[in-house]
């Protein structure tokens, strides 16, 4: 591929609810900051089922999702600084962001107000639609773009840029450690690189879960305790234990009930997002000064640390590697929560 090159190999579902077929998408021409990322592997997250299905409001089709991307440069715009042609990158969730508003200059370009560019189902700054991971190459503007450390195979690393920063971050912010309690609920492809994390920053884990079924893989992965939220025992023995609870479940949870396991002054933190609304009883907040909030991904800095950290430590997600033609099945196996923990597709067979 050359920088003249328009259209790229990629896995688009041309509408709503319709299952991904292989097709051609547009790319832009390498810019002056932009990288040409030949795509090695794109992870396969149950954001892009949402999308890709219109569970979080009206997409835009046809839609390329995918925004767990590791690959290769292979053609630097004239005036790019950060990466040379060989080098090891990634993108995560978002391409471009205003770049001017506070949340910006400080960072967080996952919250900015004038709301950042998404990998996909978005529209770039000329309107144009961006199309994700799920595909064989994509240009990206070198500011937007992170460098995967050598400590970290690239199928391994592409759930990082999403699955990873989601629980990173919250655990950082939240300043999980030594002495801290940590909760997190659901022990799947964000939830177990919840666990991994946590550990390596040094708190206590536990992992609560619907059944005991992943139980022996929970405490492999670095959980200090497993428990099943569908024993009612676990709500009255554990009540009053959490520094941090991280909820990464899609479904709408008994948020008193998890509050209750809380301490004072304590968080629960959501970084699953059910299409439903939720209820709650503010008394369990009020009672024990406690903080219920969410967190989004993370800003690029952040991000680079998180996969730094995983480098330094040795964390990558557990992968399950698969061909493109096996996109769909993959999607109803992620539903029926038949993998441990994060699909990959191997971007070579796009």
């Amino acid at each position: 591929m050359t920088t003249n090159a328009t259209t790229v190999a990629a896995y688009a579902a041309p509408a709503a609810h319709a299952p991904l077929e292989r097709t051609t998408v547009p790319r832009r021409a390498v810019g002056a900051h932009d990288v040409l990322i030949e795509i090695k592997y794109a992870g396969i997250c149950h954001s892009d089922i949402h999308q890709a299905r219109d569970g979080w409001g009206e997409g835009i089709f046809p839609m390329v999702p995918g925004h767990e991307i590791a690959g290769i440069v292979t053609e630097t715009g004239p005036g790019v600084t950060r990466f040379r042609v060989g080098d090891r990158v990634g993108v995560g969730c978002f391409v471009d962001s205003c770049r001017e508003c506070a949340y910006c200059r400080q960072g967080l370009e996952q919250y900015c107000v004038q709301g950042g560019t998404g990998t996909y189902n978005s529209l770039d700054r000329n309107g144009e639609p961006t199309y994700g991971g799920y595909s064989s190459h994509i240009v990206v503007d070198e500011n937007y773009t992170l460098r995967v450390p050598e400590g970290i195979g690239l199928a391994e690393a592409a759930p990082l840029l999403c699955a990873g920063i989601t629980l990173y971050s919250p655990l950082a912010h939240w300043k999980a450690g030594p002495g801290k309690k940590v909760a997190i609920v659901g022990l799947g492809g964000l939830g177990h690189m919840g666990v991994k994390i946590a550990r390596a920053l040094g708190a206590e884990v536990t992992v609560l879960s619907q059944s005991l079924r992943k139980r022996e893989d929970g405490l492999k992965l670095g959980a200090d305790d497993f428990r099943a939220t569908s024993d009612p025992r676990t709500f009255t023995d554990l009540a009053d234990t959490f520094d941090l609870v991280i909820s990464t479940v899609s479904a709408p949870l008994d948020f008193d009930a998890y509050l209750g396991l809380v301490r004072t002054d304590g968080a629960l933190v959501n970084v699953g997002a059910p299409e439903e609304p939720v209820k709650i009883s503010l008394f369990s907040l009020i009672g024990g000064r406690k903080t219920l909030a969410g967190s989004m991904i993370g800003g690029i800095a952040e991000t680079q640390e998180m996969l730094d950290f995983c480098a330094e430590h040795g964390l990558g997600a557990e992968i399950e590697v698969i061909d493109a033609d096996r996109i769909n099945e993959a999607y109803e196996r992620v539903i029926a929560s038949d993998v441990r923990y994060r699909f990959v597709i191997d971007a070579s067979t796009i």
